[in-house]
């Protein structure tokens, strides 16, 4: 089994476990600060923890900043855009849909994934890694549609579009910070996935930063009033994105989004504890679906 396979994987669990609780921290932020608010936090607050990250990184392992090119920069800015573009039609389509349904829509991003690795970066996947990025997809299709709402999947195409459009964005993105990784020069895996990191919170806090203080300034200095829980969340957003980022350094995106995905049955694990009420059968089928992918897909790695 190749080091990088000991190390991602690991490390795309822990991201995945962070952002399980970024996530419920940022539900929390959203009652008092509104949807916008909190979803800034993740960017504005989070840059000052990845600066300390990559300073740490820097020092503790002694070498240089990575030699920045016109590549690198221009891959961390299309990702930064394309990551902020998600989230706001995924708030589009979570606005207008059950829960259920939007998240099913967007977690298409694997399958989109791996096809745009292919695309663009020539990351090819083995037939049974392709296998495994397909059943992950069904466990997240069972687990987040009711029997009864099939049918709603095929239903208003305009909802569709934004939802698969979500998911592609979202997709792009990691595909993105996977080539900005790659372009740079000198480093090894962490510092130069640490370096991509800060560049692209960095664009997004400005970019967000800017918009909110023009048009909605209230649920910018909301965030200020709730600096504590702001921080948390911040700090969660930042440690979880440092693991993706690492993740993409070391395997192609596709591996690391589909893996990312056990993230439903920690989620679920985490709702249930704290709200005391059990997951339905189709909720549990569908988690048993997706770990069945996530085990296919690391038999991939280790052949």
């Amino acid at each position: 089994m190749s080091l990088s396979l000991l190390l991602w994987v690991p490390v795309t669990i822990a991201a995945a476990s962070a952002q399980v609780f970024r996530n419920g921290a940022q539900a929390g932020l959203t009652k008092t600060i509104g949807m916008l608010g909190a979803t800034q936090v993740r960017f504005v607050f989070g840059l000052p923890f990845a600066l300390l990250f990559l300073a740490a990184a820097l020092w503790l392992t002694g070498q240089p900043l990575p030699g920045l090119t016109r590549t690198a920069l221009g891959w961390a800015a299309l990702g930064a855009v394309c990551q902020i573009m998600g989230t706001a039609l995924m708030l589009v389509v979570m606005h207008q849909r059950a829960f259920g349904v939007a998240y099913a829509y967007i977690k298409t991003e694997p399958v989109l994934v791996a096809v745009l690795g292919v695309i663009l970066l020539g990351d090819h996947l083995s037939p049974l890694a392709w296998l495994a990025v397909g059943v992950v997809t069904a466990g997240v299709l069972i687990a987040s549609v009711k029997p009864g709402e099939y049918r709603n999947l095929l239903k208003e195409g305009r909802m569709i579009a934004a939802g698969v459009g979500a998911g592609g964005l979202f997709g792009l993105s990691a595909i993105a910070f996977r080539g900005g990784i790659g372009a740079l020069e000198g480093g090894d895996f962490l510092i130069r996935a640490l370096t991509v990191l800060t560049i692209s919170l960095t664009i997004q806090a400005g970019l967000l930063g800017l918009w909110l203080v023009a048009r909605d300034r209230e649920a910018f200095t909301g965030s200020l009033r709730v600096w504590r829980t702001s921080l948390g969340a911040g700090f969660l957003g930042a440690f979880a994105s440092a693991c993706w980022f690492t993740a993409f350094a070391l395997t192609p995106a596709a591996n690391v989004r589909t893996l990312g995905l056990i993230e439903m049955p920690l989620a679920a694990l985490f709702a249930g504890r704290l709200t005391g009420k059990a997951s339905s059968r189709h909720e549990v089928a569908g988690l048993l679906v997706v770990m069945a992918g996530v085990g296919l897909l690391l038999a991939s790695l280790a052949a």
